[in-house]
């Protein structure tokens, strides 16, 4: 009864503690992000209109871009004025590679492209109505003399459609990769014109890599506090009717758009507006995946009115921190739910952001994740000694145990019979270490995801040969670690054996001469050849996972070898008269 209680008050602090980072050490790089001003609310940008032409404003005939500049601290790019279309984005603080030179990460990308993907902003005629409506050819044009798009100067843009009818869209860009939008519409054509404004994510291209069971990869949206991820497949095999629509919901505020494992566009409609979010697919040319946010309810703007709404624009990097920050301020619900937290996400997110932290206080990735793995090892030890100290008085009466199995191999029954009352003489349940392992395996799977999320372990290097933790260690014994000229990988995936693969079959094997005290022989043949298995297999993962499975398995061997030498049976074997029990080994037997 009293295990039992300190486990569960092991749990509950462990559960504290990580949680507790959640709130009290919240990252990051963001921490003045605040009084920055960093996402000014559209409706805060609201210059007076031009004035309305009676006259209809020619479409340029011409094929040629007409761009608005967009720059901030972490992007860089265009907006399109034909079209309204947000199609050209740079990450001014990612690159594609580690190699100095290597070209930024691109973002967005005009249509027509390789991959192209953007952000469209635009209007929708309600039934019945037919007032002509700004489309992907019309010209868009600046109010003012301004060139570019900053957090110091927001930007203003206009349409005529020629009847008396102007269409407005005010831009704010913030100081990281959010864009403030208030969409209006000034009605003097004698009329009432009735509009649904819309905006849209697109992505005319499937990517190579579509995500996996760790990390969700494709379009996302929360609405109503739902998480809908339907993956890319559902929108193309899903969608019905003239629109092909695969899903759609409605409610007040929410977000949406399409993540990729580090990078996310996205539409966030204002907290106040009632919208209806849905996934699409068009399946002309090279298919195109559309994500769309659209006003619920039509704005009927009468004679002489003016009426607007207001939305944002998100491209950039999942950096945790911000995206949290974002969802406070905008009131985005659950919008740092575009990383893939999981089903642990409780335990995920409290692990993730302690690594950021620790990683903006060392300046190193990698040490950082040692660090955290000891800190979590020290957490988890009330756990962990438990099943070390379960598992050490089985092998101490391991030798009694294969005696018996050789006495009464004739007879299974008595054989099972005579080592059950060992155990209980012994005071040893032979499950007595699976409930902590088994409240420990979801930590560890959390870690595991983790490291496959984190945008931090992207291009960090290491030590030595490790450039970069999230790609595999590049060294390789069959190839005499890169003296011979060749990859032998093209031959066969499992010809790779680097040096932290290596460094990984040691650990495993070490923590496995123990286990197999107590296998039985047969389990045990079998057993000794998973340490060459681990190697070959895991060689291919990223180098940030083999450096904290390294870690954790010495980690764990120097935890068990602590407790072995403290472990001792309540009943020394060959001993049955209250004679002191020896510690760190069985008693020396004087009968069989």
């Amino acid at each position: 009864m009293e295990s039992s209680k300190r486990i569960i008050l092991a749990v509950a602090l462990s559960a504290l503690i990580l949680i507790g980072f959640n709130f009290f050490l919240s990252p990051d790089r963001h921490k003045a992000v605040e009084a920055q001003n960093t996402a000014p609310a559209p409706a805060a940008v609201v210059p007076p209109a031009p004035p309305v032409s009676a006259s209809p404003v020619e479409e340029a005939d011409d094929h040629q871009e007409h761009r608005l500049k967009v720059v901030s601290s972490d992007v860089q790019g265009s907006f399109n004025l034909r079209g309204a279309r947000f199609d050209d984005l740079e990450l001014i603080r990612y690159r594609e590679t580690i190699a100095k030179d290597s070209p930024l990460v691109r973002l967005l990308d005009k249509a027509g492209s390789e991959k192209a993907n953007y952000l469209v902003i635009g209007w929708e005629n309600a039934a019945g109505f037919t007032t002509r409506l700004p489309n992907e050819q019309s010209l868009w044009k600046v109010d003012g003399t301004q060139t570019s798009l900053t957090p110091e100067t927001p930007v203003t843009l206009y349409w005529d459609n020629g009847a008396g009818v102007r269409f407005i869209i005010h831009l704010a860009q913030d100081r990281h990769y959010m864009m403030s939008v208030q969409q209006e519409v000034e009605n003097h054509s004698g009329q009432p014109v009735s509009v649904y404004p819309f905006q849209r994510v697109q992505r005319d291209y499937l990517p190579e890599e579509t995500g996996s069971f760790v990390a969700y990869e494709g379009p996302i949206a929360v609405m109503n506090g739902k998480l809908a991820d339907e993956g890319y497949k559902s929108l193309r095999t899903d969608g019905n009717g003239p629109g092909h629509v695969s899903w759609t919901d409605s409610g007040k505020g929410g977000w949406g758009g399409i993540t990729d494992k580090y990078w996310l566009t996205a539409i966030g409609a204002d907290a106040s507006s009632n919208v209806r979010a849905q996934y699409s697919y068009l399946p002309e040319g090279h298919g195109a995946y559309r994500v769309t946010f659209t006003s619920q309810e039509p704005q009927v703007i009468q004679d002489g009115a003016r009426l607007g709404q207001g939305s944002h624009l998100f491209a950039g990097a999942k950096e945790p921190g911000l995206l949290r920050y974002y969802g406070r301020k905008l009131n985005l619900p659950r919008f740092d739910d575009s990383i893939d937290f999981g089903w642990f996400s409780f335990l995920t997110k409290p692990i993730l952001f302690l690594l950021h932290w620790l990683y903006a206080h060392i300046g190193n990735f990698g040490l950082a994740l040692m660090v955290m793995t000891l800190m979590v090892k020290i957490v988890l030890f009330p756990l962990a000694s438990k099943a070390a100290q379960s598992a050490a008085r089985m092998r101490l009466i391991a030798p009694k145990v294969t005696e018996i199995r050789e006495k009464y191999k004739s007879d299974p029954m008595t054989m099972n019979q005579k080592v059950m009352a060992l155990y209980k003489e012994e005071k040893i349940n032979p499950a007595g270490g699976c409930l902590p392992m088994l409240i420990q395996a979801p930590i560890f799977f959390c870690l595991y995801k983790m490291l496959n999320l984190s945008i931090d372990e992207r291009h960090a290097p290491f030590f030595g040969w490790i450039k970069d933790l999230s790609v595999p260690d590049p060294t390789n014994l069959f190839n005499l670690f890169g003296l011979l000229p060749f990859d032998p990988t093209h031959i066969f995936s499992f010809l790779h054996l680097s040096v932290w693969g290596a460094a990984l079959g040691i650990t495993f094997w070490l923590l496995q001469k123990h286990s197999m005290v107590s296998m039985d022989p047969a389990q045990a043949r079998i057993m000794q050849f998973m340490p060459i298995v681990y190697v070959f297999v895991m060689s291919s993962f990223p180098a940030g996972l083999l450096v904290y499975y390294t870690w954790n398995n010495v980690l764990t061997f120097l935890q068990q070898h602590y407790i072995e030498r403290r472990t001792s049976l309540p009943v020394p074997l060959g001993s049955r008269k209250g004679k002191a029990p020896r510690k760190g080994g069985a008693a020396k037997k004087k009968g069989p």
